[in-house]
Parts: structure tokens; sequence; C-alpha cells
């Protein structure tokens, strides 16, 4: 009976406890290193993203890999907290709004995502690893144009959103 029991024990340690600790590793690695889940705090990102969604983003690790146009999640540090905006300006890239449209070194950009454009006017030269980022809500998102420093160091750029997970009604791709 006793060889019994200690079988057992074994089969379940090998068939529950083995697993579920490699399951929990994984996770955290996968967590850790490349993926996170990020819930979206604002609406200065609607109508792309709404208050209370759910987002899966990648860890990003070269900023350079990153595109004008990507949802990016980053480190503000005068707020303390991580932030979601449209990349916008990539470094040295000169960016001109005028009466809120937006032109990228003399190029225009056609921002179908923008929501509640702003009569805003500003120049900037974005510097070497640094980058600018506006919010799709344009009169209700506080983004670079209205930051003390601009511009957000590729050291705090934590991630790229790509799948909305919640709300269930709204699960996909995100651009």
């Amino acid at each position: 009976m006793s060889k019994s029991v200690g079988n057992s024990l074994k089969k379940f340690f090998c068939d529950w406890i083995i697993p579920i600790f490699i399951a929990v590793i994984l996770a955290f690695l996968i967590n850790r290193f490349i993926i996170f889940k990020i819930e979206i705090p604002s609406e200065s990102m609607v109508p792309t993203l709404n208050i209370g969604d759910n987002l899966f983003a990648t860890r990003v690790y070269n900023p350079e890999n990153l595109k004008r146009g990507d949802l990016v999640i980053f480190y503000f540090e005068p707020k303390n907290q991580l932030y979601i905006k449209r990349l916008i300006g990539l470094p040295n890239d000169e960016i001109v709004i005028s009466n809120g449209v937006v032109s990228v070194n003399g190029e225009t950009l056609i921002e179908d995502y923008v929501e509640n454009q702003e009569e805003f006017t500003g120049e900037y030269k974005v510097p070497d690893e640094k980058y600018f980022f506006l919010g799709d809500n344009r009169a209700n998102s506080g983004d670079s144009r209205y930051w003390k420093t601009p511009y957000i160091d590729s050291k705090y750029i934590k991630g790229k959103a790509f799948i909305k997970v919640y709300p269930f009604k709204d699960i996909g791709f995100v651009e």
C-alpha cells in the first residue's frame, strides 16, 4: 500500500505540480521579456482606444525598428507612469504643426485616426535618440505639444501595442 501511495504522489507531482510550475515560470518570462498587458487610463487616444481598453504590447528592445504611426507605450518620467501615444516624430525629424495639420520632413501626414482636431501650431526638431508623440484625440491629449520637454528618450520606450483584448466585442489588432 505504501508503494501505491508513493506512486500516486509521484504521478500527482509529475502530472500536476511540475506542469503548473513550468507554466508559471513561462508566463513570468513571457511577460517580462516578450509581451505585456496595458489598460488605457485616459481618453487621449479616442477613437482608436477608449478608457478601460486592454491591450497586449510587444516589448521594444530596439526603438530604431519603430515606424511613424505605431502605437507606442513609454515611461513618462514627469508623471511617473506609462503612456500610450501615436509615434509621429523619429530621431532628426522636423515636425511642423499648422492649425492642427501635421507635416513631417515637409510631407503632410494623412491622419484618418485623429478625432477632435485642435487648431494648434508649433515646430519641432527631434533630437538624436528621442521621439515625438501625439494622441489621436488631439483636443483632449496631453502629449509632446504640451510637455516641458517634448521628446521621449529611447531608453523610456517600453513596447508597441499590437492587439486589443478587452472589451471582448472589440478584440483585434490595433493600428
